[in-house]
């Protein structure tokens, strides 16, 4: 990658070698590699770079620019959706940090009864989220939810829709954000030294000063990541404005989609997802100079692990205890409600009743074997199939690239453009996508994309590069280098040795990356609403109408059994992720890996034999 190399010259000073073209061009590794950069090039200003620009040049150049904002401040609902997105990102900080301390400290830090079942219990937000989450908060609590009809019994002239607006919103959305708690609160807790509480108690400071004066300081930076990222959530909330929010307590991404969808009010449209876009940026940069000034935990070398600590406080115990099980009730409540309600019948759905008499299988007969109602299914899984897969082999050759070329000025701006995703909300790389390639356009050759499924395919993977790059780098960098040196001295060509050694190791992070991120992209609402083609229906859009939808009576039904199906894939993959414990895939694979560089030793030894 690096075209000019130092030398020596002949009167000892150290001059630069000119790029030898033709010497280049004939090696067929260079003509890969060439071949390597142009098309992720051509990639990356297409989908990455061009319409965003397009998407910033129709709004601040196209001669509306000042009239649409104007309209956008004289609209009483944009504005008003503006405010109430700002008071749920705000809300969120305060309440997601609270309940997701908790959780860590109940299932980390004290001595709970039932901590492991309560662990499985916090992590429930893993395998279901989105649409899903949303519509099982709705159908317990909602208008004709179990919980809701259980109050109505108890307090007869209670209001049946009291689950709507903005303290519906903030409450599914503390208890769905609290993943980033569970992972990385979890993981920082675990990194302090316990020597320190060990000190602190034997200078006379209790449980709360130990708490509140040592554990919480040192979890400051993993604080400050998480509270910006939940910050983000709440202003790029979707489903719970869209499903609880009602008409008092609309947000930003809705009414964007809404604007969107209307010709006439597109640009009104583009505007807001501009101003979430520069929103999300701000704050982004702002975690990015926090963590440059070196906001990090101290830790001591040799470290002693975390201890859970009793709660000599009898009260407090026992409050700890009530709190630790209402949040459990709270977490597994609308997974059992969906399990337990897709066997019941459409009338006992309906009628919020739970009544094991009605117990059938006919939702699920009714799933697999309606074409209207397993096209969906289908459809999405197929989708997120090839998505996922692309983006894995995408994202496989430009780590490749990446690693082996660190050094090279190329290979960061490579990985820079394929990390601008992560700068923008979903939102607005998919109106920019609609906006640009609604018609033909020079960057794909004038082939126009509306209207089709590849450009629901291209949203999807555009907006999954990010995370997959990260990780995988990640798995890539965890390699041992010796393996890939020891192939190169025992000769063994470079295709070679990244197939036959150094993939089998990568495998099983990809293996992981595909079924997360499979996972993440079967239920997906927010890209498929503006980029999916009318001929297409995915899981996200009708769990979203089905649950919006009063007139068909096997809706909620047919919603709650694709919700299981969701779940269980979901359920099933976050096992095969985090489950399994003890056993060194590491090691298993390096030593697969050396197992091959013996088989290449002896193969050239034979060859060697064979000639002389």
């Amino acid at each position: 990658m690096t075209f000019f190399k130092a030398t020596k010259s002949a009167d000892g000073l150290t001059g630069k070698r000119k790029f030898n073209f033709k010497k280049f061009i004939t090696n067929p590794r260079n003509i890969i590699l060439l071949i390597e950069g142009i098309f992720f090039v051509w990639f990356i200003f297409s989908f990455l770079i061009y319409p965003n620009l397009n998407l910033f040049g129709d709004v601040f150049f196209g001669g509306q620019f000042v009239d649409n904002i104007k309209l956008v401040l004289d609209s009483d609902r944009a504005m008003k959706a503006i405010g109430n997105s700002f008071i749920l990102a705000i809300s969120m900080c305060v309440t997601v940090n609270v309940v997701g301390t908790l959780i860590v400290l109940i299932t980390e830090y004290f001595r709970i009864h039932g901590g492991k079942v309560l662990r499985v219990g916090y992590m429930s937000t893993m395998i279901y989220g989105g649409m899903i989450l949303v519509s099982g908060y709705n159908y317990l609590y909602g208008e004709v939810g179990y919980f809701t009809k259980l109050l109505q019994f108890i307090f007869p002239g209670m209001n049946s829709t009291w689950f709507e607006g903005y303290g519906a919103v903030l409450f599914i959305m503390t208890f769905a954000c609290t993943t980033n708690h569970v992972v990385f609160l979890r993981n920082a807790l675990h990194q302090i030294d316990y020597q320190t509480i060990e000190a602190a108690r034997n200078m006379g400071a209790g449980t709360a000063r130990i708490l509140f004066k040592v554990v919480i300081p040192a979890l400051l930076p993993s604080y400050l990541s998480i509270t910006i990222l939940t910050f983000i959530k709440g202003l790029c909330a979707m489903a719970a404005p869209l499903i609880v929010g009602g008409e008092g307590f609309q947000t930003i991404n809705p009414m964007i989609i809404t604007f969107v969808s209307n010709s006439y009010t597109r640009n009104l449209g583009s505007v807001m997802a501009i101003f979430l876009g520069i929103v999300t940026i701000a704050l982004l940069v702002i975690l990015n100079w926090f963590e440059r000034r070196g906001y990090y935990m101290s830790i001591s070398k040799v470290k002693t692990t975390i201890v859970k600590q009793r709660i000599k406080n009898p009260v407090m115990n026992v409050v700890m205890h009530i709190i630790a099980y209402v949040f459990f009730i709270i977490y597994v409540a609308p997974i059992v409600m969906i399990v337990l309600f897709s066997f019941m019948d459409t009338v006992a759905i309906n009628s919020g009743v739970l009544d094991f008499s009605a117990f059938t299988f006919d939702n699920y007969i009714m799933v697999f074997t309606d074409a209207t109602n397993y096209e969906p299914l289908l459809t999405s899984v197929l989708l997120s199939a090839v998505s996922v897969t692309l983006v894995i082999i995408l994202v496989l050759f430009a780590c490749r690239i990446i690693t082996k070329y660190k050094k090279s000025r190329l290979a960061r701006w490579l990985e820079y453009g394929l990390l601008i995703p992560w700068l923008l909300p979903a939102l607005l790389i998919s109106v920019g996508l609609l906006t640009t390639y609604n018609t033909s356009q020079w960057t794909i050759f004038g082939i126009t994309l509306g209207g089709t499924v590849v450009l629901l395919i291209l949203g999807y993977i555009v907006n999954k590069i990010p995370y997959t790059l990260r990780m995988t780098k990640a798995g890539f960098y965890s390699m041992d280098d010796s393996l890939e040196e020891a192939a190169k001295n025992l000769g063994a060509g470079g295709m070679y040795t990244f197939v036959r050694v150094m993939l089998p190791i990568i495998i099983p992070t990809l293996l992981a990356l595909w079924a997360l991120e499979f996972n993440g992209t079967l239920g997906e609402y927010d890209i498929s609403v503006l980029l999916a083609p009318t001929s297409i229906r995915t899981l996200g859009l009708v769990i979203k109408s089905l649950t919006t939808d009063t007139y068909d009576p096997n809706s909620t039904a047919i919603s709650f059994v694709y919700s299981v199906i969701m779940m269980a894939i979901a359920g099933i993959v976050v096992y095969l992720v985090y489950g399994r414990k003890g056993s060194n895939h590491n090691a298993q694979r390096t030593k697969r890996a050396k197992k091959q560089l013996e088989r290449i030793r002896r193969h050239k030894l034979n060859m060697g034999e064979e000639r002389a």
